[in-house]
């Protein structure tokens, strides 16, 4: 039975802190083991990916691909998932699924820069009519499959694609 006075940590369960600047027998005495004078023995120093007159490493790599400063944020919707909303009776099959119709469901909560439908199973309602900004050709050929018809009002080059086929 241990007592209260006994009571300790385990051993290795904390790493006592290094106090540095207090003299020469602690060995972090002086110059707290910054080394001499220079940018990096003062405080305040952000050279992250400098290396002192060397090309850096990030400059020194190829450049690959592009990345766009405002690219699109789309709402990504799933059919199974818009398959399980009008099987419980929160969207409306009859009319157009549009962003509106998803918002006034709960599907997706804001507009963004629109929808586009993903998936390639999990979708059996027939005569559904989608007014959406893009969708993926499996997409696509499931809700054709079932007698229903996706309206692509984006001309991106992959909704000319979708629209082609």
């Amino acid at each position: 039975m241990t007592r209260l006075n006994e009571l300790r940590d385990n051993p290795g369960s904390y790493k006592i802190r290094t106090r540095v600047g207090r003299g020469i027998g602690s060995g972090k005495g002086k110059t707290a083991g910054r080394g001499v004078k220079g940018q990096t023995s003062r405080s305040g120093v952000a050279i992250n990916g400098f290396e002192g007159g060397q090309m850096p490493l990030h400059m020194r790599m190829p450049k690959r691909g592009f990345n766009s400063h405002n690219p699109k944020q789309w709402n990504q919707v799933r059919i199974d998932r818009i398959q399980a909303y009008i099987d419980s009776g929160k969207l409306d099959a009859k009319g157009v699924i549009d962003v509106a119709a998803l918002i006034a469901a709960g599907v997706v909560r804001r507009a963004k820069d629109g929808v586009r439908l993903m998936g390639s199973e999990g979708f059996t309602s027939k005569k559904v009519t989608f007014k959406v900004d893009y969708a993926t050709k499996g997409a696509l050929a499931a809700i054709e499959a079932a007698g229903g018809k996706v309206e692509l009002h984006v001309a991106t080059s992959t909704a000319k694609d979708a629209k082609a086929e």
